[in-house]
């Protein structure tokens, strides 16, 4: 996967609102860094997933080693600061590995083993940084020396605040701290009682005096400072010796902790904001179940199926078809870069693409001298540059004629879609949109609006051609009723009737979905309760094979105490014992068949010869001819040729179109069987009349997929098949056109 550079990504950042979101998310990081992870992303995102389910605390800020493995690799001096910046990281990295974890994160850690040349580094600094002073003799000493001095300097301030020929020249009674040096605040004319040196003045024209009387001991002070910081320059030296011969160790943890920040910052951020993580998966299929735009506050949830080449997104004006394909274009970018999202991320799937582009604002301003058609143009001139790339499109139509960029842009599209593109394009061209919508490839999208109370509802339709509403539109952002109606008198009476015939066929589908939803729904609620009879008859089953190992093992204890008293010789006894046991021995009933009811026209067998019932005297007693000959015979004496297994069946009665419902589950069932059985299904779907039905294989190892796939194309009355939409069973049915 090629890196897109920094400024492509703040590009697409910025178009599709995404702004506040990713900073938000880099403020996780413990350093700065790329949101693109180099390497393989399917491995990143277990290492991801694995971290997920683990509780941590988040790793310290931590600066960039770049410059601090430069000056180790020239043999440089490093200062404190830089060495604890590698303390930070090997100290996270040893908490990490006392978790004793388990799974992929556990055999990671195990990879850290810190050298014991380190470890003469590490104890030198304490958990904030700070120089352990107490262990070195002399610096403790000095420190000792200076606290002694800076405490004789706090008396003789105190004194000094404290005395009468002062007092009247005091500002204030507080030791300030000017420029890092103890001062008074007094009043001018103190130099009468006071000897010192004027630091500064106040805002209120006072003056910061540091008395004489103290300059022995900052002297003094300052002398020692020399002799400490001396000594902490051979440390930082000596420290700076054992790191440059660590280097090969610092590069490896500066490597490793670069792609543990990148995994934590995700995971913390996810977990913060509730929000999950999805990766692209390896093909250019977008399921959006759920999503939300995090620019976005209660917003309504998005449900797009965008399998197809070209997304055709058309309705109301203000009805949220921009932000639909800012939250399709945004869904991928995110997942490309396993950045948290909101949506159901197990009804969600994400395609991966080399480049996300977005044509979305308007090109003309004065700067640009050109005009917004032009400025298009040449937007999309840069798109034919990419292949494999996925291309948003906001208002297609924005800047030119309707009519002529109608023909245009059709063959614009056609030709990126050659190119191996993928377009979400938002668009108010009705001819546009009627000349894309007879391609297979073509997926429509409208956005509803409420006709009752004449707002936009921000939901959307699959397949169908929205209507704009611009009168509407008009009239509720205050166009006064007069002049929209002038307005449709001049757009004229066909034109509407167009209008209305659109949104009385999206009316018609919406009808039908509603329908379709309420098969699946009666459907799914059948199938549970088949689920639940299952489950019923399974545990019953297993509460007898229990109740029967107990009475088994009664039956051998009463057969150990015959066997006892067989080698007594107490023969008395040894009958006592077998009578328990077969007390105790549970009976197997045999089967009680049903007698079989028998009727004319019905082939039987009678004896070893096949014959057909052409009369009843009653339901004991029918007349059978075999072989030309007719007999009267017992029906006791008869047998079916064909035994049917009356299986349980519940009728629902729904009224829907042959297309809604039929189905066939082949789950569980060898690749003969199925085979068997899915011939017979397509027969009785074909003798019913049925023009589309769906088969459920599952998916499993895939060889009775396979078998259902090389059966359906040696079918000569199966027109198509193809794998069932997500909400169907996806990869895992056939949709079959017979």
């Amino acid at each position: 996967m090629r890196i897109e550079n920094s400024s492509k990504v703040d590009l697409i950042i910025n178009q599709l609102d995404l702004n506040e979101h990713i900073n938000t998310f880099k403020q996780f990081f413990s350093r700065d860094d790329s949101l693109y992870m180099e390497g393989d992303q399917e491995l990143h995102y277990r290492y991801i997933k694995a971290l997920d389910s683990i509780e941590f605390k988040s790793p310290p800020k931590v600066a960039d080693f770049t410059n601090i493995k430069l000056h180790l690799k020239k043999q440089g001096v490093l200062q404190f600061e830089q060495i604890f910046e590698i303390v930070k990281v090997v100290r996270y990295f040893r908490y990490f590995k006392n978790k004793n974890l388990q799974g992929i994160i556990g055999e990671w850690m195990d990879k850290f083993v810190i050298e014991p040349k380190f470890m003469e580094v590490e104890k030198y600094f304490t958990h904030d940084g700070k120089f352990e002073e107490n262990l070195d003799e002399v610096l403790f000493n000095l420190g000792a020396r200076i606290r002694e001095h800076k405490t004789n300097m706090s008396g003789s301030l105190k004194r000094l605040i404290s005395s009468q020929k002062l007092s009247s020249y005091m500002i204030d009674t507080q030791v300030h701290f000017i420029n890092d040096e103890e001062c008074l605040l007094v009043r001018g004319g103190f130099n009468h009682v006071l000897k010192g040196a004027v630091i500064g003045r106040s805002s209120s024209g006072g003056f910061y005096v540091s008395p004489d009387s103290i300059l022995k001991a900052k002297e003094q002070i300052r002398y020692i400072n020399q002799e400490r910081d001396a000594i902490f320059y051979t440390y930082a030296k000596e420290f700076s010796s054992k790191l440059s011969e660590l280097l090969p160790f610092i590069n490896f943890i500066d490597k490793e902790f670069g792609k543990f920040d990148n995994y934590q910052a995700r995971v913390l951020f996810a977990k913060s904001k509730n929000l999950q993580l999805i990766k692209s998966k390896k093909d250019s299929k977008i399921i959006l179940e759920g999503f939300i735009h995090p620019a976005l506050h209660h917003a309504k949830p998005i449900h797009v199926d965008f399998s197809k080449n070209i997304l055709m997104i058309t309705g109301v004006n203000a009805g949220g078809k921009t932000m639909l394909l800012k939250s399709i274009l945004s869904a991928a970018f995110m997942a490309k870069y396993i950045i948290p999202m909101k949506l159901n991320e197990h009804k969600s799937h994400v395609g991966n693409f080399k480049n996300i582009l977005a044509i979305i604002d308007d090109p003309q301003n004065v700067k640009n001298d050109i005009s917004t058609f032009a400025g298009r143009m040449q937007e999309f001139s840069k798109i034919f540059e990419y292949k494999e790339a996925l291309v948003g499109v906001d208002e297609i139509e924005l800047g030119t004629d309707s009519d002529e960029a109608a023909a245009l842009f059709k063959v614009i599209l056609d030709e990126l879609i050659m190119r191996g593109q993928k377009i979400v394009v938002t668009t108010h061209h009705k001819r546009l949109a009627a000349l894309m919508a007879d391609r297979d490839d073509v997926e429509l999208m409208a956005a509803i609006y409420d006709e009752q109370n004449r707002v936009p509802t921000y939901e959307f339709m699959h397949g169908i051609i929205g209507k704009s509403y611009a009168f509407e539109t008009a009239s509720r952002y205050g166009i006064s009723n007069k002049i929209v109606n002038e307005a449709k008198v001049v757009y004229g009476d066909n034109s509407e009737k167009l209008n209305i015939l659109i949104e009385r066929g999206s009316q018609l589908e919406r009808e039908l979905k509603q329908k379709h939803r309420t098969v699946d729904e009666k459907l799914e609620e059948l199938r549970l309760k088949e689920l639940d009879l299952k489950e019923q008859r399974q545990k019953v089953y297993e509460e007898l094979q229990k109740e029967k190992a107990v009475l088994k093992e009664s039956y051998e204890i009463a057969i150990n105490e015959a066997k006892q008293a067989a080698r007594a010789g107490d023969a008395k006894a040894i009958h006592r014992a077998m009578n328990k046991a077969n007390k105790n021995l549970p009976k197997e009933k045999p089967p009680q068949s049903l007698p079989i009811k028998f009727s004319v026209g019905e082939s039987v067998k009678y004896h070893s010869k096949k014959g057909v019932i052409v009369a009843m005297k009653d339901e004991k007693e029918a007349i059978v001819e075999v072989d030309g000959m007719r007999v009267r015979v017992n029906t006791s004496q008869l047998k079916p040729t064909e035994t049917i297994k009356q299986k349980p069946r519940t009728d629902v009665n729904l009224q829907v179109q042959k297309r809604a419902g039929l189905k066939c589950d082949l789950h569980g069932m060898r690749a003969e069987e199925a085979t068997e059985v899915l011939d017979k299904f397509i027969s009785d779907a074909l003798i019913n009349g049925w023009d589309e039905v769906i088969v459920y294989h599952g998916i499993g190892t895939g060889k009775l997929s396979y078998a259902v796939k090389e059966f359906l194309k040696a079918h000569p009355r199966v027109k198509k098949f193809e794998d069932a939409p997500q909400h169907m069973g996806g990869f895992g049915a056939k949709v079959v056109t017979l």
